[in-house]
């Protein structure tokens, strides 16, 4: 069993200098070529505790998912910031994104997100700036404004921060001033100074959509888990997008939960580990990744997914070349272009 993610699909379409030959059908042609001349796909890796693993196991093998996803031609690899839960690994998210960009080489490795209210904006860009400094040219820092945990974990997290969610604006615009360096804050982040750190706002609602517009930034959207409001979020952000230094058009992501194998059977079992993980979060008691089990596709447990937004799922045999990479490792992994 292996690493639970996320496929983020980015919505601009992108063909590089590869000149396809229009025989053979797309179908057949290498994955790493397919996603090459198609639209750029990424994962996002909540580094799940598999049932019956460790943490050291889950940090091997989100380094050996990424190094196969950087092999067939992944854009991005982003781990996600979660607190207090036993089976997710990514909580020192900076840490693990150090140890992911140094078993690959090309692949860009970042957060997805940073949940900002956590910290102190000057902490993450001396994080981020070093990680800039240790791999340049890779890094991405995707921010959000959720815990990333229950309320009593999120108090243990803020303790020394005179700050919430509602700061989150002005605590982006201070981290973006200390990766600029121009002076606002009369601080210089050393590292973190003129860092080439890739910054993205994400969101499940039309909030995030409104800041990464008002920015200029680049916006993924969590629709593997908040579909109902993808439409509204990215309408939002492309009618009010501003042009900025960083962007001058408006470039955006969207996740969408995928479920490959060899089979649509396999597929269907594998989808399973994670029906029982949201169940489990779902009803108070989050434990670590659990194996796939038949009698978890029961109907009592695809009511209770159908209900949330594991509803933004694909469940396909690997033979289609969208969801073909992530056969090798039997992970759910969210997908989606538009």
């Amino acid at each position: 069993m292996s690493s639970s993610s996320v496929t983020f699909g980015d919505t601009s379409t992108w063909r590089g200098g590869l000149r396809v030959n229009p025989t053979p059908p797309l179908d057949k042609l290498p994955l790493g070529t397919y996603l090459y001349c198609m639209t750029r796909y990424s994962l996002l890796d909540l580094v799940p505790v598999v049932e019956g693993g460790t943490v050291s196991q889950a940090l091997a093998n989100a380094a050996d998912l990424a190094r196969h996803a950087e092999s067939v031609g992944f854009q991005r690899y982003w781990v996600a910031e979660h607190h207090g839960m036993t089976g997710i690994a990514s909580a020192a998210t900076a840490v693990v994104i150090a140890h992911i960009a140094a078993a690959t080489s090309t692949i860009r490795v970042g957060s997805g997100g940073i949940m900002l209210p956590n910290h102190a904006p000057l902490t993450i860009a001396e994080q981020f700036g070093t990680l800039d400094a240790l791999f340049p040219g890779r890094i991405d820092l995707g921010l959000g404004r959720a815990p990333g945990s229950d309320q009593r974990v999120a108090r243990a997290m803020r303790r020394t921060l005179e700050t919430d969610a509602n700061a989150f604006p002005q605590d982006v615009m201070e981290l973006q001033s200390y990766f600029a360096n121009d002076g606002q804050t009369g601080i210089v982040a050393t590292p973190g100074a003129g860092a080439d750190v890739d910054m993205w706002i994400l969101g499940s609602s039309t909030f995030g959509a409104q800041l990464a517009a008002a920015l200029g930034l680049p916006y993924a959207f969590a629709s593997h888990f908040a579909p109902d409001a993808l439409d509204a979020a990215l309408a939002i952000y492309r009618r009010d997008f501003r042009p900025s230094a960083r962007l001058a058009k408006p470039h955006a992501m969207a996740g969408f939960n995928v479920f490959a194998a060899d089979t649509d059977a396999e597929a269907e079992l594998l989808a399973s580990s994670q029906q029982q993980s949201f169940v489990a979060l779902r009803t108070g008691n989050p434990a670590s990744f659990r194996r796939p089990s038949r009698a978890t596709a029961s109907r009592s447990a695809r009511r209770a997914t159908r209900s949330s937004g594991m509803c933004c799922n694909a469940r396909r045999s690997a033979a289609r070349p969208p969801s073909r990479a992530a056969s090798r490792r039997s992970s759910s992994a969210p997908a989606w272009t538009r």
